[in-house]
């Protein structure tokens, strides 16, 4: 187990330094035209293929990082750079994330290097959860996994929703239903391969912000894969499923989607924290400059203690992120669901910075000249996605409690 750290290292302020170059040099000039366009940015994809920030290797590297801070530190400098292109970029780690926490290595072998195609023929992939009557309430999922036996091929049927390149991934990958009376417990994962019929994209989602991040719905219609696209196979879920009936369960046992939103809440936090700095840095800028009745503004203190809070917040999400990071990779338990806290912090402190940073910049703060208010509207979803912020204090208070809070 590695000691708790503020100081990652020469290693990792390497890589700090290298995606913050990317950040400022590629992904910043970009980052307006993408956002008007609403588009999937596939030639910025392209470049961070070509310098290896979006490949399977990258992320493995950062992912094992005995520090436990290489994902955050990655996240943080993509997401200054900017969110929507950043969420292009990184998006496809949430599959792949969920194929690691369910997979068998053969598996993971096989799918996780096609979800990201190659430098010359990028790829991306999506992972689908949440349906349209189904977002905080996974055990409400619809989406029906039938197995034909005969044949040992899985049948899906069903609709997502919110799915991040949902429709144009290469591999999605779908949370299903196997057995409803057992509610979240009766749930499992599947691969869904390139060009498996019956799959198609439903309506694509006009956003308030990260709008160069594709969100779309996803229809599974009669859907066939082979057996061996059951995510830990077959198996591993009979006796899952065996034990559920039974009335016990495994301790530590997960709910397929849950499992990979645990995974993935401090590197979201983390993503927030790059909006969040990204916004505090224009803020403290523009006060140092603008001059208002014969004097910098900063020099109010109206305006000093904004960013003094925001500073502080900023610092203090971020070491909620890494302690939770840290934790995660030493296989120290969440005994106060410190995962949630980091991501429901930071998320709040995303959507504070930003409406603070516009304060600051007034009437400049509200305009597309500056980059604030893209900055705010990117921050809005981080109270909502991955667990809005209401069911991260459920968690929390449940952890804390020990009773089930409804």
């Amino acid at each position: 187990m590695s000691t708790f750290s503020l100081d990652p290292g020469p290693d990792q302020l390497a890589v700090r330094d290298w995606l913050h170059g990317f950040a400022a040099d590629v992904m910043r000039p970009a980052a307006a035209e993408w956002d008007e366009r609403e588009e999937t940015p596939w030639p910025v994809i392209q470049e961070a293929a070509k310098i290896g920030i979006y490949s399977l290797d990258f992320y493995a590297q950062q992912y094992f990082d005995p520090s436990g801070v290489g994902i955050p530190i990655a996240m943080e400098e993509l997401f200054w750079g900017d969110a929507g292109l950043g969420l292009a970029i990184v998006g496809t780690t949430l599959a792949a994330v969920a194929v690691l926490a369910n997979g068998t290595d053969e598996q993971i072998g096989t799918w996780a290097p096609q979800m990201f195609g190659t430098p010359d023929d990028v790829k991306v992939a999506a992972f689908c959860s949440s349906e349209p009557d189904a977002g905080s309430d996974v055990s409400a999922l619809r989406t029906r996994a039938v197995y034909d036996e005969a044949k040992d091929e899985w049948v899906l049927n069903g609709t997502k929703t919110w799915a991040t390149n949902g429709g144009i991934a290469a591999v999605h990958v779908v949370v299903a239903t196997v057995d409803p009376a057992l509610g979240a417990r009766g749930q499992a994962s599947f691969v869904v391969p390139p060009g498996t019929a019956g799959l198609s994209q439903g309506q694509k989602f006009k956003k308030h912000g990260i709008r160069a991040s594709h969100t779309a719905e996803v229809v599974l219609d009669g859907v066939r894969i082979p057996g061996s696209c059951l995510l830990g196979g077959k198996e591993k879920l009979d006796e899952r499923l065996a034990r559920a009936r039974e009335g016990t369960k495994r301790a530590g046992g997960k709910n397929a989607a849950m499992a990979t939103f645990e995974a993935s809440r401090p590197a979201v936090g983390a993503q927030a924290i790059g909006i969040a700095r990204a916004a505090y840095e224009v803020a403290l800028d523009y006060a140092k400059t603008r001059v208002q009745f014969g004097r910098p503004i900063i020099d109010n203190q109206g305006v000093a203690f904004q960013l003094a809070d925001m500073k502080t917040r900023i610092d203090a999400a971020r070491l909620l992120v890494w302690r939770a990071s840290w934790m995660a990779a030493n296989n120290q338990p969440f005994t106060s669901a410190e995962g949630s806290m980091s991501k429901l912090y930071a998320g709040e402190t995303a959507k504070y910075v930003t409406a603070q940073a516009m304060q600051i910049l007034g009437g400049n703060g509200f305009t597309r000249e500056y980059p604030v208010e893209r900055m705010h509207r990117d921050s809005a979803i981080y109270t909502i996605f991955e667990g809005t912020s209401e069911i991260q204090r459920l968690v929390i208070a449940r952890a804390i409690s020990g009773l089930p809070i409804r």
